[in-house]
């Protein structure tokens, strides 16, 4: 399953950051997705110990953008 791999998938290479995690092109949430990849091997920690990692989504306008999961965490 491509989402957990190890390796980043080719079409992540030219994502663009998200900054509200749905798509900056046609907001589109994450779920509309055609694809994903979650970066979980390569964690960041905030200054408050939290773990994030990015994710990335291939939009179904086939935009691909990535946001990290804390917004998506903290998004309603």
């Amino acid at each position: 399953m491509e989402a957990f791999s190890r390796i980043a998938p080719e079409w992540t290479n030219n994502a663009v950051h998200a900054m509200n995690f749905y798509c900056p092109n046609c907001d589109a949430s994450p779920r509309q997705g055609k694809r994903v990849w979650l970066n979980r091997y390569a964690p960041v920690t905030t200054d408050k110990g939290i773990r994030k990692w990015q994710e990335f989504y291939m939009c179904e306008c086939d935009q691909v953008w990535w946001g990290w999961s804390s917004d998506r965490m903290n998004k309603n």
